[in-house]
Parts: structure tokens; sequence; C-alpha cells
């Protein structure tokens, strides 16, 4: 090996380990890390809430070392749950999310990779079987058949499966189906269980590749100078095609058209529960069980976060290009210039003790009243005021008729009751103008007010509105007074 391939390799090898995903499975708290994350997330909770994940580290912390596996090796992170939470996401094993207003932490592509490669390795090695052979096998023939361009080849290729498809249907029809061994069904799960365990990696990183776009479109947005016309058109439409701006997202979309059907998401899960009813999932122990069930779920589930990626990616483009404007941030940028020269200036000469007397609010200008046309000279006046009630005319139509209690009318009608009433009988025998629902609302507050007493027994009122139609209210029977000054000498007559 010459020296410059050694370098090459070691650089890349550097590389490498450099990425977080490495960076998780070299660190000396791995063991702790990968245990503790994959409790937090599995394919039915891809994202916990903070508070909760926070919470759920500190009670895995507090039962280690409880246990006594907090030594000197310091394999156990110190400080709480939210210390220990708060560095993974800056060592980029967590991502942070708002989910229907809720912050929750997803697993990034490169935690979800190295959760994989440790429970491939934890599960026991794959064996090279029979059916990852025939994988390996029936990709290359694909691959080579979907290369080939020759219409003459393709045509005697498929003639050729089909040829063998018609005499694997005659040998059944005659001999029936020969049973395969269980030993290698278990060996196609294990395949199956191989090939999905690789998914939700895969769904991460393109989830993380629209969101990485979506940054570095929004930062280059934001130096943009030129034309706002141009800006939109190119931006608008990177926003409507954001799945084909990133290699994974043109390879998730021609993979979308595959699985993005509910109802083959639907078939994938009742053949996977159809599959652990077979005699040969009884090779499977229970982790591989579950695993196998959850295979259609973690599908869907991926299929979910992509989208949501893709969807916040678009509305936070469209939103940054509506709300984009260059004048202003050229503005702002000369302002704050200016506010920083102004302080290297001032601290040239100021004391080394001196402060600043920091600026709390800007002061507001006192316009007055500006005059309403360039050549109105003349000073403003005062309003003409306003007519006296007595001199306005309501329509009856439809305005007052439907308005508030007749207060008025109402105490009017009270006065001449006498000293005391029945608050039923009175309403009910008012005009049919004071009858309305509102009114007797009126009433009541009126005998509240002068004082009133509750009896026995329950009064019924039947209310006329002013179309016509009537009501029947019920309540509790209440002698009223008249007046407030007939409410006190009661009072005080009780009292001698």
């Amino acid at each position: 090996m010459t020296g410059t391939r050694a370098e090459a390799a070691y650089s890349r090898s550097l590389a490498a380990f450099r990425t977080p995903t490495l960076g998780l499975l070299h660190g000396r708290q791995a063991p702790f890390v990968i245990a503790a994350l994959s409790m937090l997330f599995t394919a039915d909770r891809p994202a916990v809430p903070i508070a909760e994940a926070h919470a759920e580290v500190a009670e895995a912390l507090d039962a280690l070392r409880a246990g006594g596996y907090d030594d000197d090796d310091r394999r156990i992170p110190t400080g709480t749950g939210r210390e220990v939470c708060r560095t993974w996401a800056k060592q980029g094993w967590l991502v942070q999310q708002i989910d229907d207003d809720v912050e929750v932490y997803r697993l990034s592509a490169h935690a979800v990779e190295a959760l994989e490669i440790t429970g491939r390795t934890g599960g026991g090695r794959t064996r090279v079987s029979n059916s990852r052979v025939r994988t390996l096998l029936e990709a290359v023939e694909r691959l080579s058949d979907d290369a080939e361009a020759d219409p003459v080849k393709r045509i005697a290729r498929l003639t050729a499966e089909r040829d063998a498809l018609d005499a694997e249907i005659l040998q059944i029809q005659a001999n029936g189906a020969a049973p395969i061994d269980d030993e290698e069904l278990y060996e196609e799960a294990e395949n199956v269980l191989h090939l999905a365990r690789e998914l939700p990696a895969d769904f991460t990183r393109v989830a993380e590749s629209l969101k990485q776009m979506q940054r570095d479109v929004v930062a280059h947005l934001r130096r943009d100078d030129r034309p706002t016309g141009e800006v939109l058109r190119e931006y608008l439409q990177r926003a409507k095609d954001v799945m084909q701006s990133t290699p994974e997202g043109r390879a998730f979309a021609g993979a979308l058209r595959l699985i993005g059907d509910a109802d083959r998401i639907d078939a994938l899960t009742e053949q996977l529960h159809g599959l652990l009813a077979q005699p040969f999932a009884r090779f499977l122990d229970p982790a591989q069980r579950a695993e196998f069930d959850a295979i259609g779920r973690r599908v869907e589930l991926g299929v979910e976060e992509v989208l949501a990626a893709q969807r916040r990616a678009s509305h936070v483009i469209t939103g940054q290009v509506k709300t984009h404007d260059p004048l202003r941030d050229r503005q702002i940028d000369e302002l704050l210039r200016d506010v920083i020269s102004g302080l290297h200036e001032w601290s040239r000469h100021a004391p080394a003790s001196a402060s600043v007397d920091p600026v709390r609010n800007l002061p507001l200008m006192d316009l007055g009243r500006l005059r309403q046309t360039v050549g109105d000279i003349r000073p403003p006046g005062a309003p003409a005021p306003l007519a006296d009630a007595d001199d306005v005319e309501y329509l009856e139509a439809d305005s007052r008729s439907w308005g508030g209690p007749r207060y008025a009318e109402l105490e009017e009608y009270v006065a001449a009751l006498g000293a005391e009433f029945d608050l039923g009988e009175a309403f009910e025998n008012a005009p049919d103008g004071t009858r309305r629902p509102v009114d007797l609302v009126g009433l009541l507050e009126i005998a509240h007010r002068n004082g009133m007493a509750e009896r026995d027994g329950i009064s019924t009122v039947e209310t006329l509105r002013p179309d016509g139609t009537t009501r029947r209210f019920a309540f509790a029977s209440v002698t009223a007074q008249a007046s407030a000054s007939d409410h006190t000498a009661t009072k005080e007559d009780q009292d001698a």
C-alpha cells in the first residue's frame, strides 16, 4: 500500500468516525445511550414529549446508579435527565420538533442507524442463507433487465419468465404444491427482518435531507439580492417540488408509489399477521415476533414522517418567500452596523468603568391633529352638538321592538300597582307592548331593586313577541314591592 493510498484510507476512516453514528457507538457511554434510546423510542412511539423523555432518562439513571453501575469508568453519564438529553441533542442523536403544539424529541438518522447496527449485532450474525443470496441475485437480475435497452432481448427474457411460470402452474396442478421446509421459511423471515431493520434509518435520512434543504433555501433566501419577482418564482417552484430537490427525496418518491397506498399497507399488515400464525413462526423468539409484527407500522410511520417533513419544508419556504423583503433586511443590517460602529467609537474614548444605559423603549412622536387637506388652513373645530333624545325618531318596524326592556314603561306600570303585588299576575295584566320575554327580565330587575320575597308555588306567564308568537315561562312565585321606599318601611316595621 503506497503512502498516498494509506493517507486516503485513513482520511476516509477519520471522516467516518466523526459522524454521529460512529461517535455514538465508539463512546464510553454508548451502552447506556443505546439502552436509553431503545427504551424511549419504539415502533409505536416515534416521538416522545421532552418532559417525559427527561423524566424517563432520569429514572433510568437513578435505577442504574442504585444498582452499582455508576463506577469509576464513567460509563453512566452524570447530571440530570434533562442535561443528558440536551447533550444528546447537541451531539446529533436527538432532534427537537414541535408536534401539535407540543415540543418532542425524535431520533436522528444517525441514532436510528446506530440502534439498527446494535440490534443486528446483538441479535446474532445474519446467516448466508438461500433467501439472502436469492435476494441479491434477483436484485442484480432486475437491475440488468431494467438497464437492457434492446427490445428483442427484453421480450426474450419476459417470454422465458412466462414459460417458467406456465410450467410451474402445470406442475402444481398435476402433482400439487411441494411443502417448503420450516427451516427455509425461517431463513426467509430472518431476511425480511434484516431488510426491515434498515427502513427506519432510511426514512429518517430522507426527512432530515428535506429539513437540511429547507435550511439551505431559507439561508440563501435571506442573503439574496435579486429582484423579488425572480426570487418568488424560483423558490415557490422549489417549495412545490420539494420532494425532487434531494437525491433521497427522489428515491423516496419512487418508493412511495409502492408503499404510499393505504390499502397496500393494510394488505402488508394482514400478510404479516398471517405469517405469524404459520408453523415456522415457532422458531422466532419473542423479540423477533414483535419486530416482525411491527414492520407494517414502521413503514406507515416512516411514510408519515417523510410526508410531514415535506409539508413543513414547503410551508416554511413559502412563508419565508412571502415575508421576504430585501430592502428591509438591508436597512436592518445597515442599522446594526451603525450601532456597532458607534459602540466601537464610544469605547475608544470612554473609561474602562463606564456603563451604557440601555434604551428600554423608543420615544413616541406627538403629532397632534394633522390637517385633513393641504389647503385646509383653518384650525380644527368642535363637532356639532348631538340632538336631544326627545328629538330622536325611532322606527317601530323592527329596530326598537326587538331591543332591550322598556324600563320607563315598566316602572310607570309598577308604580300604579299598589304597595305589593304578585309578579306573575302583574306581568299577565301588563299591556301587550311590555309583555315581551325581555320585558319579563326587566320586570324582575325592577322587583329585585325595590325588594321582593319568594313564596311557595310556581308562577306561569305567557310572553308575547313582536312578531306575534308566544312563549311560556315558569318561575318561583314572587311578591314584589312597588317602590324601594315601601321596602325600606316594611323592614323598619318588622325590626320594630
